[in-house]
């Protein structure tokens, strides 16, 4: 006999209702005709109540997997590896990549469709979405920043009892960023949105005090449609200046940054401000880049906002949580990897 359809932990409540409605008193043959099973079940059901936990979830159990222990460990560190290390033309895994691989090491044959379970199931890994990165990196170059010239532009603002500013911009389009939800099975959400590029450009920086390494977090949102330029940088150091006072601000090559000739001339004429560059194609070096996927791939995902009016409410709001929320803004530092180099 098939299992029936469903979870354990559906079967169980059908189960216990089924009972339930029974000992109301309704007959066996209705319950039976309800929920559709043979009036023999809801008999044995009955039964079943009688014990402790006899109605409980019995999960199904998952069938052995067809590599023993050692296999999967080897496994593993093939997969580590990574799939150029055996012929594919990119560091990614498929299902179909890793049935061939087991069964080239170990001549097991496993469908596709069982890899994803056996991955969850065995070695605890999961599906997950690859950053992009430039191939015009340099590794080296990145690693001996952090390692060298970061805890000197650490100590040199500490001598200045100036704060540290980690600085970036971004945007948000009216067009939601859609990410994966609940429904149904074959019955795919539709979300209604606009079709159109308006978008909202913000100027947000993370800031670090000299003394008690406070953090907090600054922002300001340009006018609708509006692309940030060396104008508005210089106006949001003008804003820190007032708050601050010294500071040092770190932020990536862009050329409204340092490149910028508006930029160099306040630099100039305000030697408490100093600027420092991150290394070329490092974004993830600068710890602001976490409030741009928090609130973009997080908090407003899927979010389809009438106009831009709403939108900006909705950023508004999102960047005050933020701003109160040190804890995360902490995170964003660590998920920098700038904690040990400092």
């Amino acid at each position: 006999m098939s299992r029936p359809y469903g979870s354990a932990s559906s079967l169980e409540q059908r189960r216990r209702q089924a009972v339930l409605a029974v000992q109301k008193g309704d007959h066996v043959e209705d319950v039976a005709r309800i929920i559709g099973v043979h009036p023999r079940s809801i008999y044995r059901w009955l039964n079943l109540a009688q014990q402790t936990d006899g109605l409980a979830a019995k999960p199904h159990p998952a069938p052995a997997t067809r590599l023993s222990d050692t296999q999967q460990q080897q496994l593993e560190q093939l997969l580590r590896q990574g799939a150029q290390a055996h012929g594919w033309p990119n560091q990614l895994w498929t299902t179909q990549r890793i049935a061939a691989l087991i069964e080239r090491h170990f001549g097991v044959t496993l469908h596709h469709d069982h890899i994803g379970r056996f991955l969850r199931q065995r070695l605890k890994w999961s599906p997950q979405k690859p950053r992009r990165r430039a191939r015009e990196r340099n590794e080296e170059a990145i690693a001996q920043w952090k390692r060298a010239r970061f805890p000197d532009i650490v100590e040199e603002a500490a001598a200045r009892n100036a704060h540290l500013v980690f600085l970036d911009e971004s945007g948000f389009m009216l067009t939601p960023t859609v990410r994966r939800t609940w429904a149904p099975q074959g019955e795919t959400p539709v979300l209604s949105c606009w079709d159109r590029r308006d978008r909202l450009s913000a100027i947000s920086c993370i800031t670090l005090s000299p003394q008690r390494a406070r953090l907090n977090f600054y922002f300001t949102l340009l006018p609708d449609n509006a692309n940030a330029s060396a104008t508005d940088i210089v106006s949001f150091l003008r804003q820190l200046k007032r708050e601050l006072g010294a500071f040092t601000v770190i932020w990536d090559g862009s050329k409204i940054h340092s490149r910028s000739r508006l930029v160099q001339a306040y630099l100039a004429k305000h030697p408490k401000v100093v600027a420092e560059t991150l290394p070329s194609y490092a974004p993830e070096a600068n710890p602001d880049e976490g409030v741009w996927g928090w609130t973009k791939y997080g908090r407003l995902a899927n979010l389809a906002a009438a106009n831009t009016t709403v939108l900006r409410q909705r950023i508004q709001e999102e960047f005050a949580v933020l701003k109160n929320n040190r804890q995360l803004l902490h995170c964003f530092i660590q998920g920098a990897d700038l904690c040990s180099a400092a």
